[in-house]
């Protein structure tokens, strides 16, 4: 009987030799996970390429867009870099028409993003220089002067009446003389559609 007794005790400390060692094992494995788990979350999150096909270089350097009518080969809206001028966007368009008077325009003008241009025929410039002929606030070409016309003058343009000519005769007495053609956007009563129309048909 002790032979059995003693058979017993050696399986159960076989058996407890091998759980204390899968123990082990089990306490060096979750050890290991988390030293991994900590250099990983060190390391943060992996890079994301940038790859050239990311960047448009034409796209970042055409930053302005204008649409270009009138007289001109190819009217449209076109894309032009910065500190384009109005020669510029003409000649993006394909270049002044046969019979147009690009003259009409201020051709060293830097353009204005989301403006438009309408290049002026020789028709045009003789029809307005007929309307308004030299006198008060006439000018050179038969232009009319947006700083020394008075209020008859004015309404020699088209779609101008008494309450818009006042109205620029206000924002001229209030802000002081134009320096730019453009400036008449900032009048009421006057939008970027009446501004082209307007713009080969004025001087400053």
């Amino acid at each position: 009987m002790g032979g059995d007794g003693g058979a017993r005790l050696g399986d159960g400390g076989s058996r407890w030799r091998l759980g204390a060692g899968a123990a082990v094992l089990l306490v060096l494995g979750a050890v290991a996970g988390g030293v991994v788990q900590q250099v990983a979350g060190s390391m943060g999150p992996a890079p994301v390429a940038v790859t050239a096909e990311a960047v448009d270089p034409a796209a970042s350097e055409a930053a302005l867009v204008v649409d270009v009518q009138g007289a001109v080969a190819e009217p449209g809206v076109y894309r032009l870099p910065t500190g384009a001028r109005v020669l510029d966007a003409i000649a993006r368009a394909g270049g002044a028409a046969e019979g147009a008077a690009p003259g009409g325009l201020n051709l060293a003008r830097p353009v204005v993003d989301g403006e438009q241009l309408l290049v002026p025929t020789e028709e045009e410039v003789e029809a307005a220089a007929t309307a308004a002929p030299g006198g008060a606030g006439g000018a050179p070409g038969g232009l009319v002067s947006l700083n020394r016309a008075d209020g008859a003058a004015l309404e020699t343009l088209p779609r101008v009446g008494p309450a818009l000519a006042g109205a620029i005769l206000a924002h001229r007495e209030e802000h002081g003389p134009f320096t730019t053609i453009e400036q008449l956007d900032d009048v009421p009563g006057i939008g970027p559609a009446l501004l082209a129309q307007l713009t080969p048909l004025v001087t400053l």
